[in-house]
């Protein structure tokens, strides 16, 4: 996944929709793990369009 970082909140939901807890919120940076299936859940749930399916 990609992170806008301009537009991120911060605010979890990401990490609270993932289905295998693969995204962590560290400080002001969101990290995904070896775990992401790339399945989508994050970016339709993040209120500020700031995830992108594109690979980092």
């Amino acid at each position: 996944m990609k992170v806008c970082y301009d537009r991120c909140l911060h605010c979890g939901a990401c990490a609270g929709t993932c289905p295998v807890n693969a995204i962590y919120l560290n400080d002001y940076i969101l990290e995904f793990s070896e775990h992401c299936r790339s399945c989508g859940a994050c970016v339709k749930i993040c209120p500020m369009g700031a995830l992108s399916e594109a690979s980092l």
